[in-house]
């Protein structure tokens, strides 16, 4: 019987053959540029099982292995942010030396970082638009567009837990992206006012969504920072399109409850 080996359990020969400058001859940036976008594609999928099984956890009540999970979550993020560093080393003429390679590939087309962003909440139809029909990436998109957020799932617990929340919030169509409410807001207040352990939960999602504005913005100032005001590839607008997507946030209750906290009421 042969026995497993470390490069068997983790398909190294086939891991390192992945990488496929296109550059003639090769440039040699290329192959950092595919070894990081690679690398944010395993973490996209490692995101996507950990938020699935958070939700997971949170239809149980597991609060504990919530939270567990939620902090997994958030160093994942900060990875991602510190990957920019890396990307970063890269200089402006560098990147160029093989930009045109990309054609029409553009990081805008990431299927698994739109999924991660309708797990959140952040749902809208058009990237299932860039995914032609019947493939991976349709699948998933269409998957997460159609099942219900984390803050949807977060806020069933809450209800569960003995907190009004208005079952025509559960009523919207689970396609459409998070709206704010006011009676969720009182209670989330009543929530930092009473439970420690589940304002704790609630602040960890803070952290969660702005650990999504940061990544957000280091990708926006580390494409100005290499293209400037060019367009993207694959017909992107670039940077002016990141620009759009800052200062969004995918939990807007738990920010809009910031001005009322220990104001009298």
């Amino acid at each position: 019987m042969t026995q497993l080996t470390y490069s068997d359990y983790l398909k190294v020969d086939e891991l390192i053959d992945l990488q496929d400058p296109r550059s003639e001859p090769e440039e040699h940036d290329e192959l950092l540029f595919i070894i990081i976008h690679q690398t944010y594609e395993l973490w996209f999928k490692q995101l996507r099982h950990e938020l699935a099984f958070l939700m997971e956890r949170l239809d149980q009540d597991d609060v504990p292995r919530a939270f567990h999970t939620l902090k997994r979550v958030l160093k994942i993020f900060k990875t991602l942010v510190s990957q920019i560093d890396i990307l970063e080393t890269m200089t402006p003429l560098e990147f160029e030396s093989f930009r045109s390679r990309l054609d029409t590939a553009s990081g805008f087309q990431s299927y698994q970082f739109r999924v991660v962003e309708f797990m959140l909440g952040h749902k809208r139809p058009q990237p299932m638009q860039f995914q032609p029909e019947g493939s991976i990436g349709r699948e998933l998109l269409e998957a997460a567009y159609h099942s219900p957020s984390l803050w949807q799932v977060f806020l069933r617990y809450l209800q569960r837990a003995g907190y009004t929340v208005p079952e025509d919030v559960f009523e919207v169509d689970v396609t459409a992206p998070t709206e704010p409410n006011e009676t969720v807001q009182d209670s989330l207040l009543r929530v930092y006012e009473n439970n420690h352990q589940l304002s704790e939960l609630c602040e960890l999602l803070v952290d969660l969504d702005e650990g999504l504005q940061e990544w957000r913005y280091r990708h926006v100032k580390m494409v100005q920072r290499t293209i400037g005001t060019k367009g993207g590839s694959g017909g992107s607008s670039g940077a002016e399109y990141l620009m759009k997507t800052l200062f969004k946030p995918v939990f807007p209750d738990l920010w809009d409850i910031r001005a009322r906290i220990g104001v009298a009421t």
